[in-house]
């Protein structure tokens, strides 16, 4: 085959792939599943496919682009995840570290009543312990809620919690990467949101992400799943979704209290744009933010075989790794990573097949889990 030839068939595929999501885009928006859509699709290094959709705010008739802002939810974790992957190349921390080298007074305890040791890889892997969904009566910020609430008490009342499991014993989504961004804190002598900026977006050069929106202006509204279609989210807004086990509650604007602390698993702003950017960057190789070794951290499964809640996927230490794909029914080469946000948002990249894909929504959850993500996925590989 000729190389004419072979770039009119990857064309044809490209002119395909595009046909199959604007399928899926046009139906969300137009059944009302979600109200606004930023699609990006990057191949072998180049971007394949753009496209927005819907509205950044219904009410007032603002349509979504490229450069709205949305809030990120736990899409902050992998940038997170990265920055303190820098600071342990520079040795400012170990990954084997304790916690209670830099936090000396967070000791949670088992059932038995020990005091076991958590180290930042448990924090990174999910591996320590601690879990996502205290109860209520805990008082605990899980980044999404509570405006107002400091970082120390918030420390103080999940440490307070019993462990669910022994450290590096098995697998639990959690709070870990809030502890670790009070410990990044305490190791630097920096606010969390200057330590991301520095070693990561500012080298990036992501200039519309961060722990608040650079331009309010182009902010995206935040909105609720709802019958017969989504609802602006209240100040204080509980959200209960099929795709979702439980309740989430939410305090969009808990950013703009300078009393919030800046949640490490939830807390961030910024574009479709700018997350494709890191994503790349990552894909890549890691430069100029990691070194090959420490993006060999974020790219293999780290947990061994640790239940996930999904076959066939493991966890490295920034986001899911499927690394059998058979077992889950999955489209994805193996060693494709993939993780989301609960304010509406889900990406993978797949370093076989050299793809890149984010999907953000401004509308939770059936942005981030259910029917829509999944078609996303679908159509990316048809």
């Amino acid at each position: 085959m000729t190389v004419a030839a072979v770039d009119t068939a990857a064309s044809a595929a490209q002119e395909k792939r595009a046909a199959r999501l604007d399928a899926v885009i046009d139906s969300a928006i137009r059944d009302g599943v979600i109200v606004g859509a930023v699609v990006l699709v990057a191949e072998d290094g180049k971007l394949a496919y753009r496209r927005t959709a819907g509205h950044a705010d219904r009410e007032a008739g603002r349509r979504t682009t490229e450069d709205t802002i949305f809030r990120l939810a736990s899409v902050t974790k992998p940038l997170v995840a990265a920055a303190a992957l820098s600071l342990a190349e520079a040795g400012v921390i170990g990954l084997d570290d304790p916690v209670t080298r830099f936090l000396p007074d967070f000791r949670p305890k088992l059932a038995d009543g020990s005091k076991p040791v958590i180290t930042i890889r448990h924090l990174l892997t999910h591996t320590s312990g601690l879990i996502y969904g205290y109860p209520k009566e805990a008082g605990i910020s899980e980044g999404l809620d509570q405006p107002g609430r400091g970082m120390d008490e918030n420390l103080a009342k999940i440490a307070a919690q019993p462990l669910a499991f022994a450290p590096g014993t098995s697998w639990y989504y959690s709070v870990g990467i809030d502890v670790l961004g009070g410990l990044l804190e305490k190791a630097t002598g920096q606010s969390l949101p200057d330590i991301v900026a520095s070693q990561v977006t500012k080298p990036l050069g992501l200039a519309d992400t961060g722990f608040l929106p650079s331009d309010p202006a182009r902010l995206a509204v935040a909105y609720a799943d709802g019958d017969p279609r989504p609802t602006p989210m209240a100040d204080h807004q509980a959200v209960t979704g099929l795709a979702i086990e439980g309740t989430i509650h939410f305090a969009p604007n808990r950013n703009f209290d300078p009393n919030s602390f800046p949640s490490g698993g939830a807390g961030m702003f910024g574009t479709a744009g700018d997350f494709l950017t890191f994503l790349e960057a990552m894909r890549k190789g890691g430069a100029p933010v990691l070194s090959a070794e420490s993006l060999a951290l974020l790219s293999q499964n780290a947990i061994g075989s640790f239940d996930t809640g999904v076959a066939g996927r493991g966890f490295s230490l920034g986001w899911s790794i499927t690394h059998d794909p058979a077992a889950g029914a999955s489209p994805f080469s193996p060693g494709t990573w993939q993780w989301g946000g609960v304010y509406g948002h889900s990406w993978f990249v797949d370093p076989v097949r050299r793809l890149s894909v984010v999907s953000f929504s401004n509308t939770a959850f059936a942005g981030v889990a259910g029917p829509y993500p999944e078609a996303i996925k679908a159509a990316v590989y048809g």
